[in-house]
């Protein structure tokens, strides 16, 4: 059933129908801000010296099919993905364990938790953090089974595109909900899009699921800020939430959809600045004048103004290339000792490493590490986390051995075919695939092995094929794959010497869904292998 589904669709489109559903995609777009800058790859820097221009984000033409079962399956489990990961992020004992090998290793990860040991000895001054999450998964569709959701990756830092996707969701529920005798329907008839007459065969949703990723996230927000409480300075400030960004940031519009939302709807203010600016603009009052320890931010453009920093959410600061100078790495000091509530702290940003991630997947009877995270959870519950988990190997010795399991699929070719190698890295663009894995790792020490983990590759519907509409006008067609992303939030307060978080707000809503052609082995968008997706969920 499911690959007559993929194999049936989209609808073909003449060569007019195509040139009217890509014009209306281009103006809708700008219309309605799903849009990105657009790279020098596509508009030189001379002839874009000022970064005033933008372009519609990488969409698909048409929303993709992706079963009803599975989606519901994602998000019935957001909530305890995040409980889960809040649990590992309060737990520094347990995470130190992971961490010791990697950063033996790893400058980065070293760095970070250089910067949480220095925090601890001075003494932690805020006991809330947020996570802004976003969990990824794929159908995994092997040889005559149904399709099942295995994770990707569990994102804890700059988990993006919650503005971006929701507005992909509007387009294609427009564009299949449009139909009136002075504006044709800008999809032909098809049973998937519920504009057909043949509907005997498959039963859809007809057009998108309503996508409340914006509100969710910045909800989060606005329970951070909340639950901050008062400003903390001798002669109180008005309050505000700063977003953290990169200082040559594409996907602004993404980000300011969260913003407007935020005021909008909630009335808290937000500003923005680059994480190169942030020891420039923000300072922290001496522990003597003030042992709470503050954020305050002076804008740039007016300087006689004061605000206090209760949330800074990360959409900078996720990789090694943020920290490209020292004073990188003092401003991402400067933030976790201050006050301001952090999204996410460094143990919460380091809890979403790979390594983390592979150590989760060992079952009963030998480990049981979601048992210990979620004791309160049923053994179906905690089943239904574990279905989710692909086959995942360390590539270190283990008990003595001179080789783990992981390193012997790893250099095998045949079995390294069949799996992904995987750093503690975020963002796109760092994996390495099949048959370069073996002559990868013989290129590099092999005590540096052991920063990586081993994955077994998920395996996509092979029938799905779509539309894209680049962000350079190029039109694309062909056989793609998709990769569905759930929103979660958490909010939690940590209490002295305790492992266990105090749950204050934890909420499941809005999607992602990223398609990339099927010749493609990266997902990122913003790195410019996806294209923004949206689901038609089918039974």
């Amino acid at each position: 059933m499911a690959d007559k589904i993929y194999s049936q669709y989209p609808p073909s489109l003449s060569p007019e129908q195509e040139e009217y559903l890509v014009q209306t995609v281009k103006n809708w777009t700008i219309e309605h801000g799903l849009c990105v800058r657009p790279s020098t790859a596509i508009v030189s820097e001379g002839a874009n010296p000022n970064n005033v221009l933008a372009t519609n984000a990488p969409v698909t033409l048409f929303p993709s099919p992706f079963p009803k079962s599975c989606f519901e399956q994602a998000r019935s489990l957001q909530q305890v993905y995040n409980e889960l990961y809040a649990a590992i992020a309060s737990d520094e004992q347990w995470l130190e364990t992971i961490m010791k090998e990697l950063i033996e290793v790893d400058d980065f990860l070293a760095n970070l938790w250089k910067i949480h040991q220095s925090v601890k000895e001075e003494g932690y001054v805020q006991d809330l953090s947020l996570g802004m999450f976003r969990s990824d998964y794929m159908l995994h569709t092997p040889a005559d089974s149904p399709p099942a959701l295995k994770q990707v990756e569990f994102n804890t830092i700059s988990s993006s595109f919650g503005g971006l996707a929701s507005l992909v969701a509007e387009m294609h529920t427009h564009l299949a909900t449009f139909p009136t005798p002075e504006h044709p329907a800008a999809y032909p008839p098809h049973p998937l899009l519920g504009n057909s007459n043949d509907t005997s065969s498959i039963k859809s949703t007809g057009h998108p699921p309503h996508n409340a990723a914006i509100p969710t996230l910045t909800a989060s927000l606005a329970a951070a800020h909340e639950a901050y409480g008062p400003s903390k300075s001798q002669a109180q400030l008005p309050t505000c939430i700063l977003f953290l960004v990169q200082d040559t940031e594409r996907n602004v519009f993404d980000q300011l959809a969260l913003s407007t939302h935020l005021y909008k709807h909630h009335k808290i203010p937000s500003f923005r600045l680059p994480a190169s600016k942030m020891l420039a603009y923000t300072s922290i009052p001496s522990k003597e004048s003030n042992p709470s320890r503050p954020l305050i931010y002076t804008p740039p453009y007016s300087p006689s103004s004061q605000y206090e920093v209760t949330v800074v959410y990360f959409r900078a600061l996720y990789t090694p290339t943020d920290y490209e100078t020292p004073t990188s790495w003092a401003a991402r000091h400067h933030l976790e000792r201050s006050a301001a509530i952090k999204c996410p702290s460094v143990l919460l940003q380091l809890s979403g490493s790979k390594k983390v991630q592979q150590v989760l997947t060992a079952r009963p009877p030998d480990t049981d590490h979601l048992k210990s995270f979620l004791p309160h959870h049923s053994e179906e519950t905690l089943e239904g986390v574990r279905s989710t988990f692909a086959p995942q190997y360390s590539l270190s010795a283990t008990n003595g051995a001179d080789e783990s399991e992981g390193i012997r699929l790893a250099l095998d070719e045949k079995t390294a075919a069949n799996h992904v190698l995987k750093p503690q890295r975020e963002g796109g663009g760092n994996n390495i695939y099949r048959a370069n894995i073996p002559p990868f790792l013989n290129s590099i020490p092999k005590e540096q092995w052991k920063q990586y983990i081993l994955m077994e590759l998920i395996h996509p519907p092979t029938e799905a094929k779509n539309t894209a509409l680049r962000s350079d006008g190029q039109v694309a067609s062909g056989d793609v794959i998709s990769e569905l992303g759930i929103f979660g939030t958490c909010l939690w307060k940590n209490s002295s010497g305790s492992t266990k978080p105090e749950i204050l707000h934890n909420t499941e809503g809005g999607y992602l869904l990223r398609t990339k052609g099927k010749e493609s082995d990266e997902g990122g968008v913003a790195a410019g292998f996806s294209s923004l997706d949206s689901l038609i969920l089918y039974e």
